[in-house]
């Protein structure tokens, strides 16, 4: 079948917003709430903000731009668009597609280790509500408490119904499910964030953790370690996987500007982990405290902990779960959309039976490593994120011909991309990509 066939056969997002909102939705995860506040206060405030925003607008510009382009172009996932390119180079689709499997499979399993991730923020969202998790006293009640939610199988119900709600959605499609979620669950993201940030700015103390935020230290742009994890950050936070951005760019019609919309991704991912950042770090400043912790033990044990003891702390902790478990979601969504459609490609199954399929895989997995999901994350991330990058980015900009490659990159567009994208996305994003799997690699993860 051809490219134009598939195009017309699909499922496929129905507005300009609706696609937008729904790659911000893929991008904008734990990620930005439980490890850029982090890393900002770490490495130099807003000066960690420089090569951050350097390496944003790097990535943006080439492997995001790459990957919803050749999405796009193959009108399919993986297995299809590196067919689509092996194909062109050499006339044979066999060797393409086997390669394709890796970034499913890598989406698949980063998937079922999110699920778990996602039980734990309904449960805490619930629980905020209902007045389960404030219940707990001090970090060791906390800790306690989270301690039996990640323990082996102490998660099942609420992992559950998170798959279930995720499943529910993509059961509708691209246009009717996926995109209309991401409608209401990223402007709610956006809007509790900047509520919570507006509230905590008028809280006592709040004014120290501003001045962290804002003041840059100079000296600390000479710390190397600063350079590599403000790209780690960039990079993961993107969701340039092979993956995630190449399915979405797959349904987004050839009537749209790709680098215009990622720039608007790349633009709401940041403000994104700003907002959180504006949120995390003064509240940590109002109790006179340093944020010198991330990842998980944040965000469940030392952020409720920190939100008990504030004004209107139960309004605060229900606020900052309910938006993060949309960010969750929305995330989680993607992630199995790419194992979803390869269903539908290759075995040809309905839309409901490819997501029945996946759900039973997924929660299967998923409810067997509640207890190993932070060594099942960091392989994931390790290696299976930055290998399906960069397979699809030398599928996508080197086995494809580079008059076919600028032609998909700069369809529907009034003035070309300049004579820089394409070298730079060959060699500097490539390189990139090679340097995070090496040294995450080496460091034990970077993003």
């Amino acid at each position: 079948m051809s490219d134009q066939n598939r195009t017309q056969n699909r499922d496929s997002f129905r507005s300009k917003w609706g696609f937008k909102l729904a790659c911000v939705g893929s991008a904008v995860g734990m990620g930005n709430i439980w490890l850029f506040p982090a890393r900002m206060s770490r490495y130099g405030g807003a000066t960690f903000l420089i090569p951050y925003i350097l390496f944003v607008v790097l990535i943006a510009s080439t492997g995001v731009i790459g990957e919803m382009a050749f999405g796009r172009a193959s009108a399919g996932g993986p297995i299809v668009a590196f067919g689509t390119a092996a194909e062109q180079r050499t006339g044979c689709r066999s060797w393409g597609e086997a390669l394709g499997i890796v970034p499913v499979i890598g989406s698949l399993a980063l998937a079922i280790g999110y699920s778990v991730v996602v039980g734990w923020l309904l449960k805490y969202a619930v629980g905020a509500f209902t007045g389960t998790v404030m219940a707990n006293q001090g970090v060791e009640g906390f800790d306690a408490f989270f301690g039996a939610t990640a323990s082996a199988w102490g998660n099942t119900v609420w992992q559950t119904l998170a798959m279930l709600i995720t499943l529910a959605i993509m059961v509708f499609g691209i246009g009717g499910g996926i995109e209309k979620a991401n409608k209401v669950m990223m402007p709610l993201f956006f809007l509790l964030f900047l509520g919570l940030a507006v509230y905590i700015a008028a809280l006592p103390g709040a004014a120290d953790g501003y001045r962290y935020l804002f003041v840059l230290k100079p000296r600390e742009l000479l710390n190397f370690e600063v350079w590599v994890y403000a790209l780690g950050q960039a990079f993961f936070s993107l969701s340039i996987a092979g993956n995630g951005t190449l399915i979405y760019g797959s349904y987004l019609a050839r009537t749209e500007d790709v680098p215009t919309n990622a720039r608007t991704v790349a633009f709401f991912d940041s403000l994104a982990a700003l907002l959180a950042a504006m949120v995390i770090i003064p509240a940590m400043a109002t109790a006179g405290q340093q944020l010198d912790k991330s990842g998980p033990g944040l965000m469940f044990i030392f952020l409720p902990n920190l939100f008990q003891n504030m004004p209107g702390g139960k309004v605060i902790m229900a606020v900052f779960f309910v938006a993060a478990l949309f960010a969750g979601l929305t995330s989680l969504i993607n992630l199995f959309e790419a194992p979803t459609a390869t269903l539908q490609e290759k075995l040809h199954l309905s839309r409901t039976q490819a997501v029945c399929v996946i759900g039973v895989i997924g929660l299967g997995v998923g409810l067997s490593i509640q207890g190993i999901v932070s060594e099942w994350m960091d392989i994931c991330s390790i290696y299976a994120c930055p290998v399906g990058a960069l397979l699809a980015a030398v599928m996508f900009f080197w086995v494809c011909k580079r008059e076919y490659c600028l032609e998909q990159v700069n369809l529907a567009r009034t003035k070309p991309l300049g004579g820089w994208f394409y070298p730079l996305a060959k060699y500097g994003f490539c390189g990139i990509t090679v340097f995070v799997l090496i040294v995450g690699a080496v460091l034990g993860g970077i993003g």
